[in-house]
């Protein structure tokens, strides 16, 4: 085996459908590729054209996996400055509207040849697992890598018997991911708890916010007015999103906060409720349609008001303090990250948002040293993947962390009795995916177990073979 080492990064989504999962995964490999010591192929789910209108937005769908290749690369091309030499393969998948995510059909270990099986990456490994049933990942690839994207329990403890079902979903997040991964990477402690884990933020923000960042640095050091607008918040419009926090701090607080303006970008489905809760303020509050984070319209706001604890890292934190605002966020886990810059500024409680804001609309935001803004950037994100991933340790037992926990009892912790008691696991996995009863008892979309004949068809894949009739012969 050649000392280059291979990156498969596997994701649950793709552009464009805009989600922290389909943008994050595009720049990791991106970036991993850059400077041509590695190969990288990036693994994304290709839907069908019925499921492709559920999911992308603007009528968008594509009537071959180059079509939609060609948008992603022209994406990712139009957003660094350097072209990326990473390949891109698809894997079949299906679109749950129960779920509103994108599920693997199949078995998607397939899409990377043996002689290729190096280092796989596994953006949201509990989701790409919860029904794998197909080859065991430890088995085909030297390492594997989780990163924890998002906070599933959080979502599930909104719906109806909510404490019961995030339970569950605990135990079955930590029992795939430990079975089929060698290192969890979870991106705040925002998430659950995941055995063999460490918390690191190995994420970056798309160059051109920094860029942004520049000019503005440029423009406070010159004496110009940089910023000529007050407050803002962007995100997907719906109460979960920390819209309701913010409008009842707003509404208790109106006397205090008189004269103040605050813009709320955002498309969901709580826009009508959001928009009506804000004009019963008397301060001045206006709801827009969402857009862009890096478009033009938000470059001369000054501050940046994020009160959601719903996000395990929030991207439009991350790119606001990218170009040079002040960020007012709760103290939250999932906010950790940003407490190193001076321009994060953290509240504790009511009375301190207020200060805070008041403060901020006050002052001008501190230059972004060349520090702050390296540590926001994709080349450091990738440097601190490579150091959590612990991909430049000799092959073997990995380190043990402090923070992480130890999930066997003192007289099971030999590598022998380990192994034996995680191969039990696979199989018992393996088992209960491979039957279409169990498989959609937890949630599965129908007959997912393998492609269909259009997924096939749309990805050039062989036909299953035709499984032999028995035949019995009568004796006379």
């Amino acid at each position: 085996m050649s000392t280059r080492r291979h990156f498969a990064v596997f994701t649950t989504a793709s552009l464009p459908w805009m989600t922290g999962t389909s943008i994050n995964p595009l720049f990791r490999a991106a970036y991993l590729a850059k400077d041509g010591s590695r190969d990288v192929t990036l693994v994304i789910p290709w839907l069908s054209l019925k499921d492709q209108e559920l999911v992308y937005p603007n009528k968008i769908v594509f009537d071959s996996p180059l079509e939609q290749e060609g948008y992603v690369r022209r994406w990712i091309e139009e957003r660094v400055d350097f072209r990326p030499s990473f390949s891109i393969k698809f894997y079949p998948a299906k679109f749950s509207i129960e779920m509103r995510s994108i599920l693997p059909v199949g078995d998607i270990t397939e899409c990377i040849p043996d002689e290729m099986a190096d280092i796989a990456v596994l953006e949201e490994p509990e989701h790409l697992n919860w029904y794998h049933h197909g080859r065991r990942w430890k088995n085909k690839f030297r390492r594997v890598v989780g990163v924890i994207h998002t906070n599933y329990l959080a979502y599930v403890r909104r719906e109806k018997n909510g404490q019961v079902l995030a339970c569950c979903l605990r135990y079955m997040n930590t029992w795939v991911s430990r079975i089929y991964c060698h290192k969890i990477i979870r991106l705040s402690g925002a998430t659950q708890d995941f055995p063999k884990s460490v918390v690191c933020n190995v994420h970056g923000v798309n160059p051109k916010f920094l860029e942004v960042g520049k000019l503005k640095l440029k423009q406070l050091q010159n004496g110009e007015v940089a910023f000529t607008k007050g407050a803002y918040y962007i995100g997907k419009m719906v109460w979960s999103k920390g819209y309701r926090e913010l409008l009842d701090l707003l509404s208790k607080y109106q006397s205090r906060l008189g004269g103040l303006e605050v813009d709320l970008y955002g498309s969901g489905e709580d826009s009508d409720e959001v928009r009506e809760s804000a004009e019963r303020l008397s301060l001045a509050v206006k709801v827009h349609p969402g857009r862009d984070h890096a478009d033009p319209l938000f470059h001369d706001y000054k501050v940046f008001i994020n009160p959601s604890t719903t996000d395990v890292v929030c991207t439009t934190s991350a790119e606001a303090l990218a170009m040079g605002k002040i960020v007012i966020c709760a103290n939250h886990p999932s906010n950790e990250f940003f407490k190193q810059f001076p321009n994060c500024r953290i509240y504790n409680n009511d009375e301190e948002f207020v200060q805070l804001t008041l403060d901020a609309l006050a002052e001008q935001p501190a230059p972004l040293t060349d520090t702050h803004m390296y540590d926001l950037s994709w080349e450091a994100a990738t440097d601190r993947f490579i150091e959590a991933a612990e991909i430049n340790l000799p092959q073997g037992e990995p380190r043990i962390h402090q923070g992480s926990k130890t999930y066997f009892p003192a007289f099971l912790r030999t590598r022998k009795v380990k192994q034996n008691l995680e191969d039990a696991s696979v199989y018992l996995h393996q088992a209960l995916s491979g039957l279409e009863v169990t498989r959609c008892a937890f949630g599965a979309v129908p007959k997912t177990l393998q492609p269909d004949e259009q997924l096939r068809k749309d990805l050039g894949l062989a036909s299953p073979p035709k499984k032999k009739k028995l035949k019995l012969k009568l004796m006379t």
